[in-house]
């Protein structure tokens, strides 16, 4: 019983007794009912403004089961989406590296008097990949037979024998770069052709006909004689090829037979040659068209300007190599869309949530809470969501990201008989790989898209007056 106050004036008035029943169970029944749903507020609110932002956030995304699952499933598509353009960005870079190595752009040098040495010298550039000085000579045939025409000679019976060099020696330093060769007209049949490694060694790649002809198969070993008679190299048979160019209908020199065509170093066509041998042309490959200029420039130091002839061959790199790069710059355009496509859809989300838990917010700025501790409250909550969202996306790249490579990135096959290239240039298929890196970018712009949304909307929350929140929701 509470007792009067001090002063108060006694009533006089008789009072009747009320008959006494048993205490009301119903909810907010009794004279004390709303001091004590008073006293429950304020004991919650005083809980809820006591506790850490963060733990705030923890509590409201668990309250909001179902919203926090539609948030993470649009996360988890913007995190897919993202990640998939940079495994495509990755795999299309890799597979552009590696055609510029197997395909590249060839340029071919010709000067009068060019010498190996001097193509040796612009090939030591930092922008060729390989290159091949070819240098022609002729030499006799010691041991085997060259092939001759099967037409007469004009001139009578025996002309024949005044042909003292019937074969035609090609130096050269890569046989994969010869034209015939790096189109796939020319094949080999049989070992391997001429490579960098071989120079300094006697070994030689030979005709399939003037093979069958004497009976020669990869690892016998032929004489050949220098056109001056005074030297004869013994010459390893490393390769076999096949020339498709049939032999001339009329009479023709032994030498300008397609059979009689040897390709050895450009040590051993030295050798075999006579006085100063000079190269008939070099080809250089360099990885991409804007490369040509470049080497133009160096070539003109080294050789002296307007001195050589110049050509630059692209097609090839052009018809394989211009789908790869369209197919990066797509998918690094749609990097860029569903950044801000993202960070539009996730700040209207949250401007919806700000509007609908504007009661909320009034309330703790009514209890003293600082504005940006509610703008991090929400931008906690998006970034909670986004870091699971990105583990998703990053499981479900790797599950599908090969299957999307290949089928974007996997059909450079299919090209026309203009684009024909040899066998050793094709290029590898597309790897798509999730690494950490990758995964790091698509969380640091996940991360970058929640403060976004989160920001923005976070500017009304900064004009917000709890008087005026509290006014406007009841």
């Amino acid at each position: 019983m509470c007792s009067e106050p001090a002063g108060a004036v006694p009533d006089r008035r008789v009072k009747r007794a009320r008959p006494k029943s048993a205490p009301s169970t119903r909810t907010g029944a009794g004279p004390y009912a709303a001091v004590t749903r008073l006293s429950c507020c304020k004991r919650q609110a005083a809980f809820v403004f006591g506790m850490n932002f963060v733990k705030r956030a923890g509590m409201s995304l668990g309250a909001r089961k179902s919203k926090t699952a539609a948030l993470l499933a649009i996360f988890v598509v913007i995190c897919t989406l993202l990640l998939g353009g940079f495994l495509l960005q990755a795999a299309a870079a890799r597979q552009e590296a590696d055609a510029q190595r197997t395909i590249g752009v060839d340029v071919t040098v010709r000067k009068k008097g060019l010498t190996p040495d001097l193509a040796d010298r612009l090939g030591a550039s930092d922008l060729v990949h390989r290159y091949n000085p070819e240098l022609p000579v002729r030499a006799g045939a010691r041991g085997f037979t060259p092939l001759t025409s099967n037409t007469p000679k004009p001139g009578g019976p025996g002309a024949e024998e005044e042909e003292q060099d019937p074969l035609a020696v090609n130096g050269v330093r890569d046989s994969g770069l010869l034209l015939p060769f790096s189109y796939g007209s020319t094949k080999i049949t049989e070992g391997r052709g001429i490579t960098s490694e071989d120079a300094g060694h006697g070994v030689a790649v030979i005709e399939q006909r003037l093979a069958d002809e004497n009976d020669l198969k990869a690892g016998d070993t032929v004489r050949v004689r220098s056109a001056d008679g005074k030297r004869t190299v013994p010459l390893t048979v490393v390769g076999v090829f096949q020339d498709p160019r049939q032999d001339p209908t009329r009479w023709a020199p032994p030498h300008e037979l397609p059979g009689n065509a040897l390709y050895v170093p450009v040590g051993t066509a030295q050798q075999l040659g006579t006085g100063i041998v000079t190269v008939s042309e070099a080809v250089f490959r360099i990885g991409s068209p804007d490369q040509a200029e470049q080497l133009h420039d160096e070539a003109e130091r080294l050789l002296g300007a307007g001195s050589f002839d110049f050509r630059v061959n692209d097609k090839a790199y052009k018809d394989q190599v211009r789908p790869i790069q369209r197919v990066g710059t797509f998918a690094g355009l749609i990097v860029w869309v569903i950044a801000l496509a993202g960070a539009l859809i996730l700040g209207l989300i949250v401007t919806l949530q700000i509007r609908e838990r504007r009661a909320e917010l009034g309330v703790l700025l009514a209890m003293g809470e600082k504005k940006w501790k509610l703008i991090g409250q929400h931008a906690v909550e998006v970034a909670a969501v986004a870091l699971p969202a990105v583990a998703l996306a990053a499981l479900a790249g790797s599950l599908a990201g090969q299957p999307a490579g290949d089928a974007l990135l996997g059909s450079q096959d299919d090209k026309p008989a203009s684009a024909a290239r040899a066998p050793d240039a094709e290029i590898a298929p597309a790897t798509v790989r999730v690494e950490p890196a990758t995964v790091g970018k698509v969380a640091g712009i996940g991360l970058g898209i929640s403060l976004v949304s989160t920001a923005i909307p976070g500017v009304g929350v900064l004009r917000l007056h709890p008087r005026s929140i509290l006014t406007d929701t009841e």
